[in-house]
């Protein structure tokens, strides 16, 4: 330090801490006078005396104007003996960089300038402390002071300059740094930062591209700064990187499409159409790289599809087509199990809304695009890959069942396509089968709106006879009697009005000549018992007319409710419809159909009169003609009302319509119906169940009645005694105390005898004596 003080006159140390600008820069010019002398006589340890003096007498000092002094001597020195300055840059530059955190803006503003200086004559020299200079402008980028942050931007350029044209840098040791610092929020920070990147990217020797996944997901963050020049500046250097990947031979996908994911579900607009954007491209240049990453990538797709920002959706639709193109094996990395638990929540929609179902799915129709793609995804994968997908049928089964209840049509078809595929295994048809009865019986709203359209539609996929046979076995054992009573006749609407069961009713149509029709009609028969109204109309539609007619006469009073009535209209009304034509034709041989027109007769008996179904059917049968039957053989009736005679027959020697010619009981072209035994023990389930069911309503009602009645004595009963038993009191509060038996007004046996069933006894002649007092 004695050195220092003997080579630097003690005018210039007083000049170079002066709080004149000029004094301290002739001060400064002064020392590199003398550095410069130093170092051509090569006496470099009185130099470091200089500069330790400069560092620790200046730069350390409590005094601003010595730190500013200290700052620009340090510059000075610098300049004096720049061929040593890799030996003493040690002891120059920490100073001046520590000189960057003073509390006095000047100070920082001048340690700014020094640096400033001292990198314009070493340049290259500089780079083995740029990672502490660039922290350091970092820093400085958002530095209070508008002339800080000026001279700090000096700098920037400057330093920028240097290390575009060193062959020093290094980037590797520049990322972690640059990774720490990408998710500062301070808009000057990111600014610096963009620009960072932007520069050390159009260098060509510093490969900025195979760094990006370090630093890719703090340029998305920028983009929804709320700088619009930060969001330019950030979209300009993704763009960029974009172009580079499509032209490099050799790209990390992978790292990359987990954050791309990540900010494809961000909530603003312009990050997540980017982030999309940028997925649609990997998915095309990928390949098999991002097997892995499907799952995740269809998790923010398929949401995107239904995404509220037009642009979003087409390019997520495109996407998705592009992903679905893509045949991939599961060995190679294709998660089929990720890929169908992605399908399965969209497919409920987020299910929240988006991913809030997590729900990637509560139901609703803002999201229906999104659900049938996610059902078009489990088809696809039921097509490509049908083993490893009914790996997982039971993770995916339910929530296919509960999409039935989907608001949107299309939705419900697309699953029900998906079950009649996975249904093409015996085991698995019997397991839809029994689910689906299961889901009608617990919502039978699901019947309701959704029971025909699911019905026909599995009947077009998986042919309508076994669908009713299966349906019609699993209800013949319902302990459930009503929900089997609903069923059955919601099933027999379908057969009777559906264009897709047409096949079905005319095999039905040929029970009696026809094996295979004999065979449906005995499978759906023991399910139809559960309700008489269908029971009559597979009767009617197998051309079973006698046993319709037995059907009907065995029917009694509980069978004949609003219900029946109600399914009777409706039959009515289809008798006239273009199924039933045969029917109809078939009444203009009323010799050879002698049993459909007694069938319809007695329908015509059970009908109130002045319903609309009653008035149809009536002028229906005024169109037959008139015959009358007698001892087996019909005439024409000489009134020509069909009315006016009375159908007989004997029963002895007519079967089935159309066979006249033997008597075979119970067994009917075949058919057994053993003495109707089956429905009619059917319909005393019914009847049992309807009459304890009446019964505890009964009991209910009374139960209801009763006490009703017994609190209105109970009222009557204690304003009664409140009159006569408290007239002093005569308020209600006393009243109470008495009835509840708190009071001390009362002996201990009137209390007792009040709440006996013979109370009221006791009030009336209480009432009769004191009448009898006052005749008295």
């Amino acid at each position: 330090m004695a050195d220092a003080f003997s080579v630097i006159p003690a005018s210039v140390l007083r000049n170079l801490s002066d709080k004149l600008y000029e004094k301290r820069k002739n001060a400064a010019l002064e020392i590199d006078g003398i550095v410069k002398q130093l170092a051509s006589s090569g006496d470099h340890e009185k130099i470091s005396a200089v500069i330790k003096l400069l560092a620790t007498e200046f730069t350390d000092s409590p005094q601003a104007n010595h730190r500013k002094g200290g700052l620009i001597g340090l510059a000075a020195a610098t300049v004096g003996d720049l061929f040593a300055f890799y030996a003493i840059s040690q002891q120059i530059v920490p100073p001046v960089l520590s000189s960057f955190s003073d509390q006095d803006s000047r100070v920082r503003y001048y340690a700014c300038e020094a640096l400033y200086n001292i990198a314009k004559v070493v340049r290259g020299d500089f780079i083995i402390f740029f990672n502490k200079i660039f922290d350091a402008l970092c820093k400085l980028s958002a530095d209070s002071d508008a002339n800080v942050q000026s001279a700090a931007h000096l700098l920037d350029k400057l330093v920028k300059d240097i290390v575009t044209e060193s062959d020093q840098f290094s980037i590797e040791e520049f990322i972690p740094l640059l990774r720490e610092r990408m998710n500062v929020l301070n808009p000057y920070v990111r600014q610096f930062l963009v620009g960072w990147i932007t520069v050390l990217d159009s260098v060509p020797e510093i490969d900025m591209l195979g760094f990006l996944p370090d630093f890719l997901d703090g340029l998305f963050n920028m983009l929804s700064d709320s700088s619009r020049e930060i969001r330019q500046q950030a979209d300009s250097a993704l763009s960029e990187f974009l172009l580079e990947i499509k032209n490099s031979p050799s790209v990390d996908y992978g790292r990359m499409a987990e954050i791309l994911v990540q900010r494809a579900a961000a909530l603003d607009e312009f990050t997540r159409l980017t982030a999309i954007t940028w997925i649609n491209e990997f998915v095309k240049l990928g390949g098999d790289q991002l097997f892995p990453y499907y799952a995740d990538i269809l998790g923010v797709i398929l949401p995107g599809i239904s995404d509220k920002e037009e642009k979003i959706r087409v390019v997520a639709r495109e996407t998705n087509e592009v992903l679905r193109s893509i045949e991939a094996n599961p060995t190679e990395n294709f998660d089929v199990g990720g890929i169908l638990s992605i399908a399965r929540r969209c497919s409920l929609c987020y299910l929240g809304k988006m991913l809030g179902v997590e729900c990637f799915w509560q139901l609703d129709s803002e999201w229906e695009a999104t659900r049938i793609e996610a059902l078009h995804w489990i088809s696809t994968l039921l097509n490509r890959h049908r083993a490893e997908v009914l790996c997982f049928l039971n993770d995916i089964f339910d929530t296919l069942l509960k999409a039935l209840s989907d608001s949107s049509d299309e939705v419900v078809l697309l699953v029900l396509d998906i079950h009649a595929c996975i249904a093409q295994d015996p085991l698995h048809f019997r397991q839809l089968v029994v689910f689906l009865v299961h889901n009608f019986q617990i919502d039978h709203s699901l019947l309701e709106r959704r029971g025909a359209l699911i019905i026909r539609r599995l009947c077009v996929l998986l042919d309508a006879e076994r669908v009713y046979r299966e349906l019609s076995t699993i209800l013949e054992g319902e302990a459930d009697l009503d929900f089997a009573c609903v069923m059955v006749q919601a099933l027999n609407l379908i057969l009777l009005t559906s264009s897709e069961l047409s096949e079905l009713r005319e095999l039905l149509k040929q029970s009696l000549v026809n094996a295979a029709g004999k065979d449906l009609f005995v499978s759906l028969y023991a399910s139809w018992c559960h309700s008489p109204m269908a029971i009559i109309s597979l009767c009617l539609l197998a051309q079973t007319y006698q046993h319709a007619c037995a059907v009907i006469q065995s029917l009694v009073e509980e069978d004949i409710n609003a219900k029946f009535l109600v399914q009777l209209d409706k039959l009515i009304r289809l008798l006239e419809t273009p199924v039933f034509a045969y029917l109809r034709l078939q009444l203009l041989e009323p010799r050879q159909y002698i049993w459909l027109l007694k069938a319809l007769y007695g329908l015509l008996m059970l009908l109130p009169q002045q319903s609309s179904a009653f008035k149809v059917l009536r002028r229906r049968l005024k169109t037959v003609p008139s015959y009358s039957f007698d001892g087996g053989n019909l005439k024409q009736a000489a009134s020509g009302n069909p009315y006016s005679q009375i159908l007989h027959h004997s029963g002895s020697q007519i079967t089935e319509d159309g066979d006249i010619d033997q008597d075979n009981g119970n067994l009917q072209n075949g058919i057994n119906f053993a003495s109707l035994q089956q429905f009619k023990q059917m319909q005393q389930q019914h009847h049992m169940l309807a009459k304890s069911r009446a019964q505890s309503r009964n009991c209910s009602t009374s139960f209801l009645k009763v006490k009703e009645e017994r609190d209105d004595c109970k009222l009557s009963l204690c304003f009664t005694l409140s009159y006569y038993l408290f007239s002093p009191l005569k308020n209600l509060s006393a009243m109470l105390l008495w009835f509840e038996g708190k009071t001390s007004d009362t002996s201990e046996d009137m209390l007792q005898y009040s709440k006996m069933e013979c109370c009221q006894e006791m009030v009336e002649r209480k009432i009769r004596a004191d009448s009898e007092k006052q005749v008295q």
